[in-house]
């Protein structure tokens, strides 16, 4: 993988199309790269289906783009919080559809959209309203539902260091759902707080390789992100 040009963080995300999947990692707050977030916002891509395990502060995360008009479908696993009323309206009105997933569930069908597994059998919902509909199989006398896997256009998230080819190190709780949406995307982009020479960052130690990532945004408290593209 070769680093081909350095650019505008808004750069990073300006091919993004109306229509487009996109998954967001995080947990909460923690691993959230709200930087991409809101440089998506800038750029206005709409009709967006998102995936993130949580929608976020109005402000910030995914939230944003919900308020920004940018989003017709949410997937999630824990759809409330400061935003719940905007959400609620929106649903009211028919304007964002909402799909939620158990929060195990939904870190497996993004796992298996990155593992080229179509989906997968879990007695998680059974015989709730989240399975209603679905294919049921019986294993070992216990009835499991039928998931299909998630994969996107775009992948955002966030790690702590990168060398320079994209090899991805997160810190603490930035690994939760960011090492599977890398893997579940046509296209990766990563926003970190350090990129250093190839070479430096322990091999055992990377969690993310650089063959899952595309995009680079480097993130400097007090300046604006900058980005290495690679192809």
């Amino acid at each position: 993988m070769i680093q081909k040009k350095l650019e505008s963080a808004a750069q990073a995300v300006a091919d993004m199309k109306d229509g487009a999947t996109l998954l967001v990692g995080g947990f909460g707050g923690s691993g959230l790269p709200s930087h991409l977030v809101a440089a998506l916002v800038e750029q206005g891509a709409k009709e967006l289906t998102v995936v993130s395990n949580n929608i976020g502060a109005v402000s910030d995360g995914v939230a944003a783009l919900i308020s920004n008009d940018q989003v017709k479908k949410i997937i999630c696993s824990f759809p409330v919080g400061p935003h719940e009323n905007d959400l609620i309206e929106r649903l009211q009105k028919g304007t964002i559809e909402l799909e939620i997933s158990p929060q195990g569930t939904l870190a497996e069908r993004i796992r298996a959209g990155g593992a080229g597994v179509p989906a997968f059998y879990t007695p998680t919902a059974v015989g709730t309203e989240l399975g209603e509909g679905k294919e049921t199989r019986e294993f070992n006398g216990r009835v499991h539902v039928l998931e299909q896997a998630i994969t996107g256009d775009y992948a955002f998230i966030k790690g702590h260091r990168a060398d320079r080819w994209g090899n991805i190190v997160y810190r603490k709780t930035q690994r939760n759902f960011n090492p599977v949406m890398a893997t579940a995307a046509t296209v990766t982009i990563a926003e970190v707080s350090q990129i250093v020479e190839v070479g430096e960052l322990d091999p055992e130690n990377i969690v993310t390789p650089s063959i899952y990532v595309h995009r680079l945004v480097l993130v400097e408290q007090g300046q604006e992100g900058k980005v290495l593209v690679n192809e």
